[in-house]
């Protein structure tokens, strides 16, 4: 892949994540993915499973990688749990979601598409 096209594809996946944890999250889930504050009769860890997989979703599109998919599943349910638990801020949360993005493109440059 050439430096361009990672940079696409980098821009891409912000693009991605803005829409996902934005407009594609809204007020429900942003607040029943807390288990800290749950809402009542919502299992917690399905709201945040359900934000998670519309993340790995974009990221698995957008890079053609169910594995990449899967990790930006993972990793965005253990920094959006860490978030709720107060153990980092907002704008931690959110470098360490673009910093998971930059990951994925170095990935793709070593490793070329993933499965």
């Amino acid at each position: 892949m050439t430096a361009f096209e990672l940079l696409q594809i980098f821009l891409l996946l912000i693009v991605g994540h803005a829409l996902a944890d934005y407009p594609l999250q809204g007020e429900f889930l942003a607040r029943a993915k807390n288990r800290f504050a749950p809402v009542p009769g919502v299992p917690w860890y399905q709201a945040l499973g359900a934000h998670a997989l519309i993340h790995g979703g974009v990221v698995g599109v957008i890079t053609g990688s169910l594995l990449l998919g899967a990790l930006e599943v993972a990793s965005h349910m253990l920094i959006d749990d860490r978030k709720c638990a107060g153990r980092i801020s907002y704008n931690a949360d959110q470098l360490l979601h673009v910093l998971c993005k930059l990951l994925w493109v170095a990935a793709l440059l070593l490793w070329g598409r993933l499965p």
